[in-house]
């Protein structure tokens, strides 16, 4: 951890990719597993454009009771140490693959959001989006003043990531001199790339996750814990 220390202290620009595992410390589910199943549908069932042409209400009902357990949750002690280290680094860039807004709510500021915002809504005809913070929606389906359904904003399973938000994070992977992976099973492309991306531009790669991953092999080094836990001692 020491090293780490040195790494953190002296590096000029600093990015961080984190996942799901991040908010979890929150007590926000994963959606994996069987634990991941709302009624009886699985988030591959609800979360694609296909599912939302066939039933938006159903789709829009899950999205409002996962709204409702977010808005329930609270950042962490991880989230808030993020923030601090924000503060410290002049070059600093926080990747997310988290829709959750908990980052934004603990204080952080440039935030690259590679999944979308489940605070946000989208038309699905005329592209307008705005900010919905209710955490329960009255009447669904949304609909925008155009007429059309609006949609939330985050990026289903077989879209594309947003592609200006995607290059900032390359960007940043590419140029950071120190990179962070945290709470991300690392499995989930092309986010799961930004590591390798990082390390083969010379920066020091470090994760921080309860479980061996596919990435534990390959960083400069791998703090097992939770981020809660661990991000706090780092920057003490």
């Amino acid at each position: 951890m020491h090293r780490i220390r040195e790494w953190m202290e002296s590096a000029c620009s600093v990015a961080v990719l984190t996942g799901a595992g991040i908010s979890a410390e929150s007590g926000i589910p994963t959606f994996r597993g069987a634990a991941g199943l709302w009624r009886q549908y699985r988030p591959e069932d609800l979360a694609t454009p296909e599912a939302f042409a066939r039933d938006p209400k159903l789709v829009w009902e899950w999205y409002d009771w996962r709204r409702g357990l977010i808005a329930k949750a609270q950042p962490n002690a991880a989230h808030c140490a993020l923030t601090r280290l924000e503060r410290r680094v002049s070059d600093f860039t926080l990747i997310t693959q988290n829709v959750d807004g908990l980052h934004d709510r603990a204080g952080s500021r440039n935030i690259l959001k590679v999944h979308g915002d489940i605070w946000t809504v989208r038309c699905s005809a005329c592209g307008k989006e705005r900010q919905d913070l209710r955490p329960s929606i009255p009447d669904l389906p949304l609909r925008c003043a155009c007429g059309a359904l609006e949609r939330p904003g985050v990026v289903w399973f077989g879209e594309p990531l947003p592609a200006e938000v995607w290059q900032r994070a390359e960007t940043a992977a590419r140029e950071a001199a120190l990179f962070l992976v945290i709470g991300t099973a690392a499995v989930v492309y092309p986010a799961a790339g930004l590591a390798n991306l990082a390390k083969s531009a010379g920066a020091k790669v470090v994760e921080i996750n309860v479980a061996e991953t596919p990435l534990s092999t390959f960083v400069d080094a791998s703090l097992r814990g939770p981020a809660a836990e661990i991000l706090p001692q780092l920057l003490s």
